[in-house]
């Protein structure tokens, strides 16, 4: 009569291991859902970052696909990431910036050292905004349509794979419709 319950232990061990070895190794790793795609961008409220042109709301709905980054000059990924939001920004997409917690002389040496991709910014000195965006933390960048609407998110830095994997397709599904 103990023998059977003794499988009973490693079968239940065997179960739970195989669901969370199919739930990790299924779908996209690199995707966090956000409960804001499809959703109007949360209305946006920033300090002025330097003499930039301060990022409004209404520059989030002005009829131009853009890509809203937040970054800050502490973050390693922002680093990383920078380059590929100056491409992107050359190539005719714009690209706003929300520096998130962050002192403003830190974010404006970033900015001189690396270059100013963005083609407005402010600062989110307390993560407000960030919070209202549901960012888990920098860098994360949404992909906004002319009308404000949330596209898309990449959590994380914007590399080459996310751009070709993530933000080319959507941006080309967008200017589709």
């Amino acid at each position: 009569m103990a023998k059977p319950l003794m499988v009973i232990p490693p079968v239940v061990f065997a179960a739970i291991a195989g669901l969370f070895a199919y739930t990790m190794l299924s779908g996209d790793t690199d995707e966090l859902p956000t409960a804001l795609a499809g959703q109007p961008a949360p209305v946006t409220e920033v300090a002025p970052l330097g003499d930039k042109i301060v990022l409004t709301d209404a520059m989030l709905r002005d009829g131009e696909l853009k890509l809203v980054n937040f970054w800050a000059s502490w973050c390693a990924p922002c680093r990383v990431e920078h380059p590929n939001l100056t491409a992107l920004a050359d190539d005719g997409l714009p690209v706003y910036g929300v520096n998130y917690k962050d002192k403003n002389t830190n974010a404006l040496a970033f900015l001189r050292e690396l270059g100013d991709p963005y083609a407005a910014l402010g600062t989110d000195p307390d993560g407000a905004m960030a919070l209202d965006w549901g960012v888990y933390g920098v860098p994360e960048t949404f992909l906004v349509d002319g009308d404000g609407t949330i596209l898309t998110r990449v959590a994380g830095p914007v590399t080459r794979r996310s751009i070709e994997t993530r933000l080319r397709p959507a941006i080309s599904e967008a200017r589709a419709e």
